[in-house]
Parts: structure tokens; C-alpha cells; sequence
């Protein structure tokens, strides 16, 4: 530094100088820097109550096109999960985003309150005090599960609203309420009047624990242990095979054909095998057996040729122990008949000596086991339906609790699962049984996911019994035809033509769903629920056309008793005889007493809730349906199946599934590996509003992450947002409609800034309507940090602290700034309403008013001007080149401060050049001068590779510190006001100092 310059470093400032502090228009705001989100999130919730928010919404919106996101009801048996949060959370970013964009868009919160857990839960109580739950009244029973849901209801509601959810709170809709449990009754009969009703035998999904049927949608899948067997079925005879060579093959008499399974308890079961038509099978002779085989030596076994080698290393029988004698073709397996390998058991009395046929089946396949296919009618859908067709008989020997019947020979009174879910002896016994019968070739274990009852999450079997159906391939002449005459037919019709999936793989996944899934399982033998309100003739078939009473009078008089006292009066005394008085001999009819499938109930809300609120829909339709993708085989499909039913079509235009939640490590979350994130514990430490940005920075779309990391990051992100809006807050102390200033009178970069709003007004608005709230808050977060923060408000610090009152750049900055405040604060109202409105309420003190109040603001068509877009552009990848190169002299302590430099700027684009000296680019870069040439730039110049043609040569400013703007300008010192420059003299002076 040269000897005569003066020294304006801050340690050598005239310690005698003014102290213009005062003069100087920093920031004032009384908003918090720390937002004490946990403490002060209550009393919003408050004064939103009090203010009655939601129902002034629904007032001031009336005659705006109306947007319903129809609530899936959460199960009203615990306290709220992080799913329970993020689901709801996503909700309300759409309900508010949605009327913020000029709809009326109403939310009824609901509740699914009949069902298993809760009867399971009251039966816990009866057990833990020693009470029968069958000696008591079925009607006190359920009054007290009623009491139950009733106070879980109550729970979960508030830890709802403490999430910051808007909606019809103090109305919601319940499964259990008389109206609900009358509409679920009267959706029910019209499948009763339109034929889709019928009651069959066949195998569902059965919990020996709880005692019921469960649909898929009960249904989950954990590890599991299971036996695996291979065992042999004699062939006994062979017929209508034709003589090959004159002869006919009499080899295959005595030989076993082998079956593999994993479900030992279902031999006794067994009346068929079935093999692929379309797989190469042999005849295969066992030489030798070494010690510890349970193959016979000399025996012959049938198998499929891909499959031998795996299943004799089962039966330990090494290479060369086996030949394979011959091919077996498809038409001469058709023609063996088999023998039950219990044929012949002592204690068996005859229970088993029938002929086992061995039936051709589509489903066998080459993946694993033998070829061969054991098939018991009674224990799976394949074979059932294999029994269909080849009039197999239906055996009954597994009883509700998963024991065999009593009269069972050999096995009878054994359990498969106890009442505690575990293993019980049938497995090991059929294993024992099979040895002895000399049928056993093999045995292990396999570890492979197996189905849980999503209750009490003990296996499940597949068992006949009787059950109600509905029909979902039956023709309805019902008269709503247009997307089908069947149920599937409609509902596959519905997924493709009405409905918008997001993200669009659901309509693959839904569609393929309902394209292959049987009928519709209605009915569960428990007693918390809707009845399946029908009456069936005394000593009736199913298959009888006056098997089922159909009635409208009496379907009316049901319908009479359950709004007036709710389904229990199904259950008093009398009822039967009163609803068919009249009409029917009651002593003629059976009363049904099985209840609902609940998802049933949850597939009929649309009814009750779109259809018959008034705040509902006016055709009874809604515009999304959103929830977890596991309910693509729940919520969406039983809506849908239901509605296709009852009215033709889906019940909803739009669908959005969300992911689960997974720990920091994308593990499943679960109790007993204590990785656990409960939404309360979020919000007593960091806040509802962290919570909810942690969902709107997240790809709901795929599963997410959560945890103390992350959390942590989310609430790093929260702070700088904060700090945005407290500057704005700050910067606008005092600002009236009289400051405003002209978008012609600004300076282009307030300009700019506009350009910028009117641009991501198109993009909130667009990202709000496609539920794009990643995408929302991604584009404002980086528009806050990046755009403002780190570019505008650092440029314009200097102009809104040091500037005049009535300086046209102050008024602009001041200008924009308010309607930066009113669009972000408005903008980021869904994602975070409490925040917003602190921020609203900090700059606009009111009784009566509340963020939550307003719609997003219009923006004016001049705003957007695409060429300064692209010119301002340029200026900031200039700027970035200078900053960089002072950011090296700062961290070398060559300067303090940026206001130090006044560098030289070599631009070697003539258009850049013009632009950059067409503003003020010292103000830009924020130095206290600059020099811009258009001369090539020295070789030790400064330059970013990714920005070529630009070459910065650092330089000090000259002259001295100004004591008010601290920019080092020649003038400082010159003026009436000591160790001023040029601009703070004049406001000085202007207000009087």
C-alpha cells in the first residue's frame, strides 16, 4: 500500500468520528429469531379454534368451484405413527394449497371404528378378568367397543389438529354413527337386490387365533419356518391309455408320484394331483439307498426331469444312485390313478381309500418342488378351483379355532395353531404318519414369507367355509351400464378411463390387482360391526332363487331401526320378527349374524360422507382419495369395488399414494428394534411445523426416511427460511401504499426480482396442483437462499439501511419486499401454517385475521420481461467470477471486507460488457467501485473456468471509510458531516442532523 494512502482499516478508524448509528435504517421486528415452535404452536391452534377458520373458509368460499380430498379413515385403536403424520400432512398441503388457489376445498376428517382390533382389544379386557365374552350380551359387548373407538377417536383427533390439520374437526364422519352404520347397511342390500350377493364354500384366508376370515387387505407377510415334505402317491391303477407297441406299459403300477409342500396338516385333505401338461416328466428308479434315506431301493418315483436332481439330494441320495428309465408323456399321466398314501392307516376306517386323481393344472409349474401339485380343495385357490372344474369334493375338516374335527380319524382333535398362534402337533404328526405309511421320501425346512394376520400377527391358513360373497363378474341389469355391466368390468373401467393416478404406476398396479382377484369375501364371524342385514329361507340351498329374502319393505324397515338406533338393533330380541311382520312367516327365515368385511364399511364412505353432507360432493364423487400404496389392495380397491357396485363407477377422479416411512438407514421401522419415530416426540422437541417440512422436502412418492439426522437438517433448512422472512419482516418496519414506487420507476434489478415472482407464481401454482410439494418447496427455499438472501438482499442492504426515505432505489427495494412478503408468507402458508402465521401476524396485528384467511396473490402480467431475465442472468454469472476472486483476498486477510476492493473487471463479450456498465456493478458486487474494460486481462488475473471470457485483477479501494455506509469512497471526509461521502451528507442533511 502506498505511504500517502490513507489507512481506512476499521482498527485505524478517527476514533473522534460521529457515531451515525442512529441515522442508519437497520432492520426492526419484534418476530423471534428462535421460532419456539414446541411452546407457542398451541396457542395457534387456539386462535384458530376461536376464530373459526375452517367454517369462515367454507362461508367466504361459497359459489367457488368446489375441491373435496375425501378422508381415508385411520383406525381408531392407538396412538398416531409417522405414517398416521405423513399421511395426514400431505392432506393438508393439498386442502389448504387447493382453497389458497381459489377453491372451496373441504375436508371431513373420518374415523373406521368397527373391525377386529378393537373387538380384540375388549376381549384382551374380558380375558385378563377372567370373563367369558360369550356369556356376555352381544349388544352390552359391543356398546362397550363403541366406548372404545369413541376414546381413541377422541385421542387421535387431537393429536391430529396438534399436527396443524384443517378440517370439519368438531364434525367428522364415523363408521359407527347411526347414519354411517345405516347407508353401510343399505349399500349392502342394494348388492343383496342386485344379485351380486350369493353365499358359497370356499377357501379364504382364515386366523385360527382370531377366528375369522381375512381379505387380502388383513393380510401381511413375515418370515416363517415352515416343514417341507416330499412324499409319494402310489400309482394304483391306469386307464384308457393307448398300447404303445402292441402292448400296454404296466411299469408305472407301484411307482409314487412325488408331491412336495410346505403345509404338511393339509394331506389328510388331499383328493387330487395335479402335474403341467406342458413339463417333461420321467420314471426314475432308486439303485441304492445309503443310511439315513427314506428312499426305497429298487423304488420307482415319478418327477418332473427338471426338478429329480434337487428332490433326491432331499432323500440323500447321492449321483448315481438314481437312473432314469424312462419318459412319462402328459396323456399317460392322465390315465394313472393314485392311492391316498393313508389309504390302508391303521385307525383310518376307510376315511381315506377313495381313487386321487391326477388332473392336468395350468398353475403347476417347473420353479420348485416336483412337477407335482398336492392338491387339498378346501385349502387353496388354485385348488379349488382345479376342483371346480373336475368336481372334486369339498372336505371339512379344519374347524374355526385351526383344530381338526374331533371325529377326524387318526388326527382328529389336533391343532394346527394354538390359540397363541404358535405350531401346533397336526404338522409333525402328518410327517410321522407319512414315515410310517412308508410315503415320506424326504423332509426340511424352509424359511420363506408367509401370511400374518396384520392384527394379531400369527400365521394364517386357507380353510373352507361358508362365506358371503359378492359376485364381482355377475352381469347387473342395475341400469348404470356405462363403464360395464359386471364389477370388474366397471372397476377396470374406471381405472383406465376416470381416474388420475399419482404417480401413474398406481393404475398398473390397481389394474392388475382387480384384473386377477376373486370375488369380494363380505362376510367375518365376529360381532363388532355392520351386519350383513339378510335373512336366508330354513332348509334353503344358495343355489335356490329364493334363497335370500330380497324385500324393499323390509330392507326399508332395517333401515328405519338402524337411524334410530344404530346397527345393535340387529341384535335385540324381537328384531327378526319385527322387520318381517307382515310380510314373511319369521319362523320361516334364518337371520344372518355374520358382520362386514370393515373394508366394506370404509368402501361405503363415499356414501355417507360425499353423498349425504352437505358439505359433501353434489355428485357425490370426490377429486382425490389419497393414501399409503399398500391401499391399492385396501381403501382404493374396496371403494371402488363397492361403488362400481352400487353406482357404476369409481367414487373418486383423482389418486395419490405416499410411501412408508423408514428409518435413517431405510430400514422398517418397528418396536423391538427401537428405530421408532413417533410424531409426537418430533413435535415436543423440534416443532409440528419441522415435522410437516420434513414431509414437504421429502419424495413422498417412494418411501422416506426419517430420524434425528435428518431431522436435524430439516430444521437447518427451517432457520434460514426463518431468517429470510425476519429480514423482510425487519426491512419493511413502516412501509405504507404512500412509499410505493412504479414498476417503470424501478431499477431494473427490483425488475428483476419481479420477473423472478411471476415466474414462480406459475411454478407454486403448478407444483400445488400436481402435488408437487417437493418441487414447491425446493423452488422457494432456493429462491429464498439463493435468489434473495445470498443475491438481492445483500445487494440492497446497503440502499434500504443508508439510502433517504424518499430515494426512488429505497422505495423500490421497499416495493418489492412487500410483495415478496405477501407471496412467500402466503405461498409457504400450507407447508407451514404456524410459521406463516407468526410472519403474517409480526407485520399485520389483528383480532380477526389470520394468514389462513387469504388466497395466494394475483401477479400482474407486466411483471414477467424475459430479455432482463436473460441480461440479469449474465450480470450474475459475472458476479460470481469477482465475489470468488475477493473471497480468495478475504480468506488471505489482504482485506476485511468487500467494500475494501475496488477491482478491475476485464470482460471480453461486448454485450456482457454493455450490460454490466449499464448498472450500477460495483453496488452489485458490493465494492465500494469498480472499473469494467473491455481490454484482455493480464495473465495474473483472476478467472472461474466455468465462466470464460472474465478475468478480475484485485485492486484497494482509494479514499477513505465512510462513517455511515462504510464504503470507501475519495469524497469521504469533504463534506458538512465529518468522515461522510456524497449520499449519507445529503440524507443527513435531508432529516435535519
Amino acid at each position: 500500500m502506498p505511504a500517502d494512502t490513507p489507512d481506512t482499516t476499521a482498527a485505524a478508524l478517527d476514533d473522534r468520528a460521529p457515531d451515525y448509528r442512529a441515522t442508519v435504517f437497520l432492520p426492526e421486528t419484534d418476530f423471534p429469531m428462535r421460532a419456539g415452535l414446541p411452546q407457542r404452536e398451541p396457542g395457534w391452534l387456539e386462535r384458530w379454534e376461536r376464530l373459526d377458520v375452517y367454517d369462515r373458509l367454507r362461508t367466504d368460499a361459497a359459489g367457488r368451484p368446489p375441491f373435496i380430498l375425501h378422508d381415508g379413515p385411520p383406525y381408531a385403536n392407538g396412538h398416531l405413527h409417522i405414517g398416521h403424520a405423513l399421511n395426514k400432512v400431505l392432506k393438508d398441503f393439498i386442502v389448504r394449497s387447493q382453497q389458497m388457489m381459489g377453491r372451496d376445498a373441504r375436508y371431513v376428517p373420518g374415523w373406521d371404528c368397527h373391525g377386529l382390533p378393537i373387538e380384540w382389544k375388549i376381549e384382551e379386557q374380558y380375558r385378563a378378568a377372567g370373563r367369558d365374552k360369550d356369556a356376555v350380551d352381544v349388544v352390552e359387548f359391543r356398546q362397550e367397543c363403541r366406548r372404545f373407538a369413541e376414546g381413541w377417536v377422541d385421542v387421535q383427533r387431537e393429536e391430529f389438529k396438534r399436527l396443524g390439520i384443517t378440517g370439519k374437526w368438531d364434525d367428522p364422519y364415523l363408521t359407527m354413527d347411526y347414519h354411517a352404520e345405516a347407508v353401510i347397511a343399505a349399500e349392502f342390500m342394494k348388492l343383496l337386490m342386485n344379485g351380486s350377493l350369493y353365499q358359497g364354500s370356499k377357501p379364504v384366508m382364515w386366523s385360527p387365533v382370531e377366528q375369522t376370515a381375512l381379505a387380502e387387505a388383513e393380510v401381511e407377510y413375515h418370515d416363517h419356518t415352515s416343514h417341507t415334505i416330499w412324499v409319494g402317491f402310489p400309482v394304483v391303477a391306469q386307464h384308457d391309455f393307448a398300447q404303445l407297441d402292441g402292448c400296454l406299459r404296466s411299469d408305472l403300477l407301484g411307482a409314487q408320484v412325488v408331491i412336495w409342500t410346505t403345509t404338511p396338516w393339509t394331506i389328510p385333505q388331499n383328493r387330487a394331483v395335479a402335474y403341467g401338461p406342458g413339463i417333461a416328466y420321467g420314471l426314475y428308479q432308486v439303485a441304492e439307498a445309503p443310511e439315513g434315506s427314506m428312499a426305497r431301493p429298487g423304488g420307482l418315483y415319478l418327477l418332473a426331469d427338471r426338478l429329480a436332481d434337487e428332490t433326491f439330494r432331499a432323500a440323500k441320495l447321492e449321483p448315481g444312485m438314481v437312473r432314469r428309465l424312462r419318459d412319462v408323456p402328459a396323456d399317460e399321466l392322465a390315465s394313472l390313478v393314485l392311492a391316498h398314501p393313508y389309504r390302508g392307516i391303521e385307525g383310518g376306517s376307510g376315511e381315506w381309500d377313495a381313487d386321487i386323481p391326477l388332473l392336468p393344472g395350468d398353475h403347476v409349474t417347473e420353479d420348485a418342488g416336483t412337477g407335482f401339485v398336492h392338491t387339498a380343495p378346501s385349502h387353496g385357490d388354485d385348488d379349488y378351483q382345479l376342483g371346480l372344474r373336475h368336481g372334486l369334493k369339498m372336505t371339512h375338516n379344519v374347524l374355526p379355532d385351526g383344530s381338526y374335527r374331533a371325529d377326524l380319524p387318526v388326527f382328529g382333535g389336533q391343532a394346527i395353531l394354538t390359540a397363541e398362534g404358535k405350531e401346533g402337533p397336526a404338522n409333525v404328526s402328518n410327517i410321522k404318519a407319512l414315515a410310517a405309511q412308508g410315503a415320506l421320501l424326504a423332509k426340511g425346512k424352509l424359511k420363506h414369507s408367509y401370511p400374518h394376520s396384520w392384527r394379531s400377527k400369527a400365521p394364517l391358513i386357507y380353510r373352507n367355509t361358508p362365506q358371503w360373497f359378492a359376485a364381482i363378474d355377475k352381469p347387473l341389469a342395475d341400469g348404470m351400464g356405462e363403464q360395464g355391466d359386471t364389477i370388474r368390468a366397471r372397476a377396470l373401467a374406471s381405472i383406465d378411463r376416470l381416474v388420475q393416478w399419482t404417480p401413474p404406476s398406481g393404475r398398473n398396479r390397481i389394474f392388475s390387482m382387480v384384473e386377477g382377484r376373486p370375488d369380494w369375501v363380505l362376510s367375518r364371524q365376529r360381532a363388532w360391526g355392520v351386519p350383513l342385514t339378510c335373512f336366508t329361507r330354513k332348509g334353503g340351498r344358495p343355489d335356490d332363487a329364493d334363497f335370500l329374502l330380497r324385500d324393499e319393505t323390509v330392507n326399508a324397515r332395517i333401515l328405519e331401526a338402524f337411524e334410530k338406533d344404530g346397527a345393535d338393533a340387529w341384535y335385540r330380541d324381537g328384531f327378526k320378527e319385527t322387520v318381517l311382520a307382515r310380510i314373511v312367516n319369521p319362523d320361516d327365515y334364518d337371520q344372518v349374524m355374520d358382520v362386514l368385511d370393515v373394508w366394506f364399511d370404509s368402501g361405503s364412505t363415499h356414501a355417507f360422507v360425499l353423498r349425504d353432507r352437505p358439505d359433501g360432493a353434489s355428485d357425490g364423487i370426490a377429486d382425490l382419495y389419497l393414501e399409503g400404496t399398500d391401499q391399492h389392495r385396501g381403501w382404493f380397491q374396496s371403494s371402488l369395488l363397492q361403488a362400481c357396485a352400487t353406482r357404476g363407477r369409481a367414487p373418486y377422479r383423482g389418486v395419490l399414494t405416499h410411501g412408508f416411512t423408514l428409518d435413517e438407514k431405510g430400514m422398517k421401522m418397528s418396536k423391538s428394534l427401537g428405530n421408532t419415530v413417533a410424531p409426537q416426540e418430533v413435535i415436543d422437541q423440534y416443532g409440528a411445523d419441522i415435522l410437516r417440512l420434513w414431509v414437504a422436502q421429502s419424495d413422498y412418492t417412494a418411501d422416506l426416511r426419517i430420524g434425528k439426522e435428518i431431522l436435524k437438517g430439516t430444521a437447518d433448512a427451517y432457520r434460514r427460511l426463518r431468517n429470510t422472512m425476519r429480514f423482510m419482516l425487519g426491512a419493511l418496519d413502516g412501509f405504507s401504499d404512500a412509499e410505493r414506487i412504479a414498476l417503470a420507476d424501478m431499477p431494473e434489478l427490483d425488475r428483476w426480482v419481479l420477473h423472478r415472482l411471476a415466474e414462480l407464481d406459475a411454478r407454486v401454482r403448478d407444483g400445488y396442483a400436481a402435488y408437487d410439494f417437493q418441487g414447491v418447496f425446493r423452488a422457494l427455499f432456493d429462491f429464498a437462499t439463493v435468489d434473495l438472501s445470498a443475491f438481492y438482499f445483500d445487494i440492497r442492504k446497503d440502499a434500504l439501511y443508508c439510502d433517504g426515505p424518499d430515494s426512488p432505489r429505497r422505495r423500490a427495494a421497499r416495493t418489492v419486499l412487500d410483495a415478496l412478503f405477501h407471496r412467500l408468507t402466503l405461498w409457504l402458508a400450507p407447508i407451514l401454517p404456524f410459521t406463516t402465521e407468526d410472519v403474517w401476524l409480526s407485520r399485520f396485528p389483528s383480532e380477526t385475521d389470520s394468514v389462513h384467511l387469504h388466497d395466494f396473490p394475483e401477479t400482474a402480467d407486466d411483471w414477467f420481461d424475459d430479455q432482463l431475465a436473460a441480461k440479469w442472468e449474465a450480470i450474475r454469472r459475472a458476479r460470481r467470477v469477482v465475489t470468488a476472486a475477493l473471497e480468495l483476498r478475504r480468506a488471505d486477510k489482504t482485506i476485511g471486507a468487500s467494500l475494501e476492493a475496488a477491482p478491475v473487471v476485464h470482460v471480453e463479450d461486448a454485450g456482457l460488457l454493455k450490460a454490466l456498465k449499464s448498472v450500477d456493478f460495483a453496488d452489485v458486487i458490493i465494492t465500494s467501485d469498480v472499473v469494467l474494460t473491455g481490454d484482455p486481462a493480464p495473465g495474473e488475473a483472476f478467472r472461474l473456468p466455468e465462466v470464460p471470457g472474465i478475468g478480475v485483477v484485485f485492486e484497494t479501494a482509494e479514499g477513505q471509510k465512510c462513517q455511515r455506509c462504510w464504503k470507501i469512497l475519495p469524497d469521504v471526509g469533504s463534506h458538512d458531516h465529518p468522515a461522510t461521502c456524497e449520499r449519507c451528507d445529503a440524507v443527513l442533511d435531508a432529516a435535519g442532523v
